[in-house]
């Protein structure tokens, strides 16, 4: 099991891994107006000469994906039992989820050179598996609501910059850092609400086509909002490496929490 010390550095590396991941997805928007998924994006990523880069990726997103859920389950961030704060940690979960997913789909492309778990709209397959099951319909729109939930929270913390009491003083100060960090979580914040929208009207006509994933949310918008979120990935990207340097995983409490959990 690994310890605090080391979790802290390879949850660092996921930061920036998921900066690598956003920075991608923004430039191949910006530059040849393509827009992909993140596991689009990590296929790009694993041809020529940046290919070694997707293995230390997978390493990072399964870091990154462990803290996320202990900030969810054992909550390290110490947010408390609240309503605000359950919805927070229920937010660290699936996140965590999601980006164990990107290790396993970055290490399948780091091996096999193709990935395997790779969808073109991943959330397609989603919904079409969920309505295969019992209150399949109802599945789905708990996903939708979740994540129309979630772009919504995006948003506010654009607006209301929460991210910034996460970051060390030196970082948290500086205004390129604080809208750098407001123009990413909104341009999630746009893109995510757009998918928990479509997830809606699958579960509602039961017709997992309906789901949109983040490509063909992305490739919803047109013209000026279409430039405006890539450009906000691309600096959600460049804030992520902030996050990667300054975040405060190195907090005594969080890191004495994170121990607790490892033992």
């Amino acid at each position: 099991m690994p310890n605090a010390a080391n979790l802290e550095t390879f949850t660092r590396i996921g930061f920036a891994a998921r900066g690598v991941l956003y920075l991608s997805i923004g430039y191949l928007a910006l530059r040849f107006g393509r827009s992909e998924n993140t596991a689009g994006a990590l296929d790009y990523l694993s041809e020529g000469s940046t290919a070694p880069l997707v293995a230390i990726m997978a390493l990072g997103f399964l870091a990154y994906g462990v803290w996320r859920l202990s900030e969810g389950i054992v909550d390290t961030e110490g947010q408390g039992t609240g309503p605000k704060a359950i919805a927070a940690r229920a937010g660290g979960v699936v996140s965590g989820l999601i980006h164990i997913g990107l290790s396993f789909i970055a290490l399948d492309l780091t091996i096999n050179q193709a990935s395997s778990l790779a969808s073109d709209n991943e959330a397609s397959q989603g919904a079409a598996t969920a309505l295969t099951m019992p209150g399949g319909p109802v599945i789905v729109l708990i996903a939708g609501i979740a994540l129309i939930g979630t772009g919504l929270w995006q948003l506010v913390n654009a607006a209301r910059t929460d991210f910034l009491k996460y970051l060390d003083g030196r970082a948290a100060g500086k205004a390129w850092v604080k809208w750098f960090g407001r123009a990413g979580y909104a341009a999630r914040g746009v893109v995510f609400t757009i998918i928990g929208w479509s997830l809606l009207k699958a579960g509602v006509a039961a017709e997992s086509d309906q789901a949109a994933g983040m490509a063909q949310a992305i490739d919803v918008l047109s013209g000026t909002m279409f430039t405006a979120v890539a450009i906000g990935f691309v600096l959600f990207g460049l804030f992520s490496f902030v996050e990667a340097r300054h975040r405060r995983i190195t907090d005594p409490k969080v890191l004495e929490r994170l121990k607790g959990a490892i033992r």
